[in-house]
């Protein structure tokens, strides 16, 4: 995906839908919980589909803590030699657990990565989406 740059600014504020062109196009990313104040952060393989973030997870900190607070972020980003991107989600999640949900999931073809029995489906309903394009370079000379 190439991104124009309006007079040559290094940071360019992505739309809604270039963001979740970005986040359809990627399979990994971090998931950030929070309960009693305290974040935690996780990386997550995902998919998407009807602009929702999917992911399965194991028991632990991650389950527990997500079904006490459900408000979650999550990020995505690439970075190239000259370039890089982020996208960051704001949204409710919860453990899927009816038959027809489940179902519909499970036909993304959602793996792990490690083999690990992961048998927990976490949806991701957004409340907001927020991206950015860099190109990068040498820090410019102050102006005296």
């Amino acid at each position: 995906m190439m991104f124009e740059h309006a007079d040559g600014q290094p940071v360019l504020e992505l739309t809604d839908e270039q963001s979740w062109e970005l986040l359809e196009g990627t399979k990994h990313g971090r998931l950030v919980v929070s309960v009693a104040g305290e974040p935690d952060i996780f990386p997550v393989n995902y998919v998407t589909a009807g602009r929702k973030i999917y992911l399965r997870t194991a028991p632990g900190n991650k389950l527990a803590q997500l079904t006490i607070n459900s408000k979650v972020l999550f990020e995505t980003d690439g970075i190239l030699s000259d370039q890089a991107w982020s996208v960051v989600l704001r949204g409710s999640a919860r453990v899927l657990s009816n038959s027809a949900e489940l179902e519909k999931v499970e036909a993304l073809g959602l793996k792990t990565w490690v083999p690990t029995l992961k048998d927990f489906y976490v949806e991701i309903d957004p409340s907001s989406v927020s991206g950015r394009h860099f190109n990068f370079g040498e820090q410019p000379e102050r102006e005296i």
